[in-house]
């Protein structure tokens, strides 16, 4: 096994076969107003 990996692979690929995604954020934190909310109801 090779101390460096073969970058034949990465050098020749094409970005532009890749799809355009839409990245959409699933788990937002909380602002700070939500969370002295939650201390003030505790």
């Amino acid at each position: 096994m090779a101390d460096k990996p073969d970058m034949g692979e990465v050098a020749s690929f094409d970005k532009a076969k890749l799809k355009k995604t839409e990245t959409q954020e699933k788990n937002t934190l909380p602002t700070k107003e939500t969370i002295e909310q939650e201390k003030r109801s505790e």
